[in-house]
């Protein structure tokens, strides 16, 4: 067993699939989006989910997230049925729990880093200068010390985008989950941002991206792939590869 497989074994789990399906209808016919999907994800790991466009990449999101639930199967938040909690407890998981990057950074354009990177501490009550304090500390570890009143339209893509990991990472998450993170950067500026994904997840924390890209995919220690809703391979990438 290679250092990696060891260490995945003994971490504790994060995230629990099993069996879990998701289906829809359209029209007459019935959509099966997630198909029996089974997986673990381990403290500290470093997962890509690499899944085709239409094959359930949102919908496998929506459910890591909190955002959708299964139709059948189980699913287990750090060890809690996700499926047993109520409606308070699921917005604090995924304001607290899981910090979310998206592709098109999804920043409120009138307002200035810091305060955009304050937004989940506000819902989660925190005060006004314990959030800030938090809020410039994310700041500063993605590299924005100096861009801290800066608003989106004054700041690159690469820029926005660190804005958004640092307000996923301010309420320090269990997980930090992104969908396709390069998806609108060129590829210099994309190879920056996986770079900082690279050195979060040497500080100790837990990522899972979701992309359809094998560039991305590459800076994982795991990859999983979906092909039409269902786990077609699970692969641990071996030590100085």
């Amino acid at each position: 067993m290679s250092i990696n497989a060891a260490v995945r074994t003994a971490a504790n789990p994060v995230i629990e699939l099993h069996a879990i399906h998701r289906r829809y209808r359209m029209g007459s016919e019935t959509i099966h989006a997630l198909n029996g999907v089974t997986l673990v994800i381990r403290q500290n790991e470093y997962v890509a989910i690499m899944v085709p466009s239409g094959s359930g990449k949102s919908t496998l999101m929506n459910v890591i997230g909190c955002l959708d639930a299964p139709d059948d199967g189980d699913y287990r938040l750090n060890g809690q049925l996700v499926s047993r909690m109520n409606d308070r407890q699921l917005a604090h998981a995924r304001n607290r729990e899981i910090g979310f990057v998206f592709q098109t950074f999804n920043l409120l354009s009138r307002m200035s880093a810091l305060a955009n990177v304050e937004v989940p501490l506000v819902y989660a009550g925190v005060k006004r200068g314990e959030r800030h304090r938090r809020a410039r500390q994310a700041l500063e570890t993605v590299g924005l010390a100096d861009r801290l009143m800066h608003k989106p339209s004054e700041m690159s893509g690469g820029q926005r985008q660190r804005v958004a990991i640092a307000r996923a990472l301010v309420t320090d998450p269990s997980i930090l989950l992104a969908d396709e993170p390069t998806g609108n950067l060129d590829t210099a500026t994309g190879e920056d941002i996986m770079r900082l994904f690279d050195r979060l997840h040497a500080d100790g924390h837990t990522l899972i991206v979701v992309t359809h890209e094998d560039d991305i995919a590459r800076h994982a220690q795991r990859t999983i792939r979906l092909v039409d809703g269902a786990v077609t391979t699970d692969r641990l990438r071996v030590t100085g590869q």
